[in-house]
């Protein structure tokens, strides 16, 4: 079991052209050990073509119906991005990741927008995200999957690199991942911690979350708050950027404290009196997490 994407899904590379796209696409293909998972690509002005033996249709729509996929990955240019995660919403594909970093806030405001006006019912993770992957099945992304383990930890986060870092700290330790998901560092994105921690606690091969967040926004602590009335699951969280100074952004573009709860130190207060277990220092999460199954 796992959440957004299992050994059956169906892919779509959207801006599959690209260096990046080809270099990634490459890798998830070789995790997948053969199986086709990725099954199109999609370049408007480079249709009938092949990436490798990939067809590349002019539009997500056809790409869609020839091959029956219902996720799309996107490596499309800052500029050019949202109209790709638009394409894919207006195709109804169940999901949509954007890998893109650097996507104008304005534009994600539209889209965002635009989302809401159609009732669409497609998830977004992203922008500026790693991606997500169900260990020794699926990986959609920029993530190192050797780094990764099956087993029955889920793990949620606004950080790439603490990603990584959290995840190689479960595998020394022997407790494998049922998914781990990134859900990038951007103030306009699509899935929240909340989203993710919903599946996870609805999944039965989930027994334990790892949740990390970053200064900027209200996400870890609406998080927190549904963690408390509703998690029937142990989360132990992690928030970067205790010593940030206050309106000086650091890191990801969400990353921005503006006052109140936004401060790391205010949201670990918050979340650990949520029932979270918390620690100051991420070379402990993993540590933390075995002392409490």
């Amino acid at each position: 079991m796992s959440i957004l994407i299992n050994r059956d899904t169906k892919v779509i590379t959207q801006g599959i052209t690209g260096k990046t796209a080809q270099f990634h696409t490459r890798i998830c293909r070789e995790y997948a050990n053969g199986r086709s998972a990725f099954v199109a690509g999609v370049n408007p002005k480079k249709a009938g073509e092949y990436f490798d033996d990939i067809f590349i249709f002019d539009s997500v729509k056809n790409a869609k119906i020839s091959t029956g996929a219902t996720v799309s990955v996107i490596y499309v240019p800052p500029i050019a991005a949202a109209a790709a995660i638009w394409e894919a919403i207006q195709a109804e594909m169940e999901l949509v990741i954007c890998i893109t970093e650097g996507i104008p806030v304005r534009d994600m405001l539209e889209l965002k927008s635009r989302m809401s006006l159609i009732n669409s019912k497609t998830l977004l993770l992203g922008p500026n995200c790693p991606g997500l992957i169900t260990p020794d099945e699926i990986k959609i992304g920029i993530m190192p999957g050797h780094i990764h383990q099956k087993g029955r930890i889920g793990v949620v986060s606004r950080s790439g690199t603490l990603t990584y870092e959290a995840v190689d700290q479960l595998t020394n330790l022997g407790l494998g991942q049922s998914s781990a998901v990134g859900i990038g560092g951007d103030p306009i994105n699509g899935l929240k911690h909340i989203d993710i921690l919903k599946m996870f606690n609805d999944d039965p091969n989930t027994d334990a979350v790892v949740m990390i967040g970053e200064i900027g926004g209200p996400d870890e602590v609406n998080a927190a708050h549904w963690v408390k009335d509703n998690m029937k699951k142990p989360v132990v969280g992690f928030i970067a950027g205790v010593t940030a100074p206050t309106g000086k952004r650091m890191g990801h573009a969400g990353a921005l404290i503006s006052g109140g709860n936004d401060t790391a130190s205010a949201k670990l207060e918050i979340m650990e009196s949520s029932g979270i277990y918390i620690t100051h220092n991420p070379s402990n999460i993993g540590k933390l997490l075995k002392s409490i199954l």
